[in-house]
């Protein structure tokens, strides 16, 4: 699957994730119910969106090891240098098949924790990412539209990806999904 030439939608994450995406440490997100959307839940309404990095909720104790140095508010002006096409969403099973994958990313048992915990009757999902390097990265004003706990961010204005290149080969990443579906089977 390739890229749409030009992308509106961003996608919201810790800006630490966002890099371990675009570094290819890892292919993976997790989603679960709960947070503010139109129907009240997490939904899935674009399988191709940008990423908005965000930094005023990361949490050091929530990853394996993170330099991250803590905020009281989020930038005046975001660098988006990343896409992503989600190749799969996966309901996961139990949290045995979710440590079963813990050298795939990079949150801490206590993030995993917490993700099982709340709402436990509201299922966790895994979605596969194949994350692509923007040709040409792009600055914007972090405005008080994009503001609040909600997932997907309209852009103002749409960002490029021609030329964009897939930080994993398809080799590469199909050896990596995989990898996931084997553990968690």
């Amino acid at each position: 699957m390739n890229l749409s030439p030009n992308l509106n939608i961003a996608l919201k994450e810790w800006a630490v994730v966002c890099s371990a995406l675009e570094a290819g440490r890892q292919i993976i997100l997790l989603r679960k119910g709960g947070i503010y959307e139109s129907a009240g839940e997490f939904e899935i309404e674009h399988r191709q969106f940008l990423f908005f990095p965000t930094f005023l909720h990361q949490n050091a104790a929530m990853l394996k090891s993170a330099d991250i140095t803590p905020v009281t508010e989020e930038p005046r002006q975001l660098k988006i240098s990343a896409a992503g096409i989600i190749t799969d969403i996966v309901q996961m099973p139990s949290r045995a098949a979710m440590d079963a994958l813990d050298d795939q990313h990079i949150w801490s048992k206590a993030l995993i924790d917490m993700r099982y915990n709340y709402r436990p009757a509201n299922p966790l999902y895994l979605l596969l990412v194949r994350t692509w390097h923007l040709r040409d990265a792009v600055t914007i004003a972090n405005t008080p539209a994009y503001a609040g706990c909600k997932s997907w961010v309209p852009l103002e204005n749409a960002i490029e990806t021609t030329g964009a290149s897939p930080v994993l080969d398809d080799d590469a990443y199909d050896l990596r999904r995989r990898t996931i579906f084997d553990r968690i089977a």
